[in-house]
């Protein structure tokens, strides 16, 4: 579910006009629901609330320090893959005990300002991260909270690019191998085990690969604490799917998810931690464009809009699907036509959709990308040099710009040439 709904032929955020805020701010911009955020992180609250537990949102995600305000004054935790999703977090007011640093390139530098910030945990990915922050922990003269990311070997089957938990992929440690690697984490000073990690993928739309993993973790548990080491918390990634069409059949909703988890591990009594992200923050935005040109090809007609996949890089990079949606809604019984819906940008991948089944549409008028709230902003780019794109916030029928567009100058600006040239 989410707040972006037609009120007497409006496409409407919440209480407020699309089109309103197309006319203040300009377009291309995204735009985000604060109601759909707080619904659907509280989903995921009462879905684990058979347990201690705490529901860290994927920064990567979206990571706007309003949204981050948003959610951590909800009592969101935040997952971090970087120090700037940190220092993001931390700007937006998160506690440190509340912020979970994973990610597999973590640098002594990230270490240090982690540790001297406040952490909740590292979740380690290897040895030698392991060895890099025992050193800086011993160097600052305190303990660093760890879990050790096992990688489980589950297929999630999810698109190749976002399958994170199979024994091909880069990421944590082979689950065979982990006696011997909390072993070494016993051994070495500055680190204290807190409990194991553990992510599969994103973008799950079934529970069994879920439902293995957890499985798997379980049974390491188990062997763990016979080993002696204390395991008192559980993080068990994030990577629940949405639907990015209408009427794709839904994915398992996070109720049943946290049913699955309580089968699963709830007989070790550990505290449980989640990093959802696009379950969250997916539906929660649109991309706003307006067309620019109808062209006429042979074949074909193109809907040419001033959105371009700098700005939704999702089709272009996973072919992904977005529901694509009038501005002023389509009467009942008008007319439709396929489009290939593409961008200004000089690349034959900027494009949207192809064929898609659309009302017929004229230049100037206005269209909205659907689910654009999750990896849309976060992976936009100044490719062709265009400035980065608006991101507004909606609260029933207040709305403020939370990252402007910047000028051409801005953008220029930034570059400098040497004296010698």
């Amino acid at each position: 579910m989410d707040h972006f709904l037609y009120q007497d032929g409006q496409l409407m955020a919440e209480d407020v006009s699309i089109a309103e805020i197309a006319a203040q701010v300009g377009t291309p911009f995204y735009v985000y629901s604060a109601a759909t955020l707080l619904r659907h992180f509280k989903l995921f609250d009462d879905a684990l609330a058979h347990s201690e537990h705490l529901v860290c949102f994927a920064v990567k995600s979206l990571s706007n320090v309003a949204v981050l305000k948003l959610l951590g004054d909800a009592g969101a935790g935040m997952d971090v893959v970087s120090i700037g999703e940190y220092l993001r977090a931390k700007a937006a007011g998160v506690s440190g005990d509340k912020i979970v640093f994973s990610g597999i390139g973590k640098t002594r530098e990230e270490m240090r300002i982690a540790l001297e910030g406040g952490i909740r945990q590292f979740n380690v990915e290897s040895e030698p991260e392991m060895q890099a922050l025992s050193d800086v922990a011993v160097s600052l003269g305190v303990q660093a909270p760890i879990t050790v990311r096992v990688n489980p070997d589950v297929d999630a089957k999810t698109h190749a690019k976002i399958s994170t938990g199979k024994k091909e992929d880069k990421f944590g440690i082979p689950i065979s191998r982990a006696r011997e690697v909390y072993a070494m984490a016993a051994e070495l000073p500055g680190l204290k085990v807190v409990g194991i990690d553990v992510h599969i993928g994103s973008q799950l739309t079934e529970l069994e690969p879920f439902r293995q993993a957890y499985r798997k973790v379980a049974e390491l548990t188990e062997q763990l604490r016979a080993d002696g080491h204390e395991i008192s918390r559980l993080d068990l990634g994030g990577g629940l799917g949405i639907p990015y069409a209408r009427d794709n059949n839904a994915p398992p909703l996070p109720i049943e998810y946290g049913a699955m988890i309580q089968e699963e591990v709830g007989h070790l009594e550990c505290e449980i931690e989640i990093e959802p992200g696009r379950l969250i923050s997916g539906n929660s935005g649109i991309l706003v464009t307006e067309v620019i040109y109808v062209k006429s090809g042979e074949e074909r007609e193109f809907l040419i809009v001033d959105a371009a996949m700098n700005d939704l890089v999702r089709p272009a990079m996973y072919d992904a699907h977005h529901d694509i949606v009038p501005v002023i809604e389509a009467t009942p019984g008008q007319e439709q036509a396929p489009y290939d819906v593409v961008g200004p940008i000089c690349e034959s991948g900027d494009t949207f959709a192809k064929g898609r089944m659309m009302p017929q549409t004229k230049a100037g008028e206005l269209v909205a990308f659907r689910s654009a709230g999750a990896y849309a902003a976060v992976m936009a780019s100044e490719y062709n040099s265009r400035p980065m794109i608006p991101e507004v916030l909606v609260q029933g029928d207040q709305f403020a710009v939370i990252r402007r567009r910047p000028t051409f100058e801005d953008m220029i600006n930034r570059d400098s040439i040497p004296e010698w040239l």
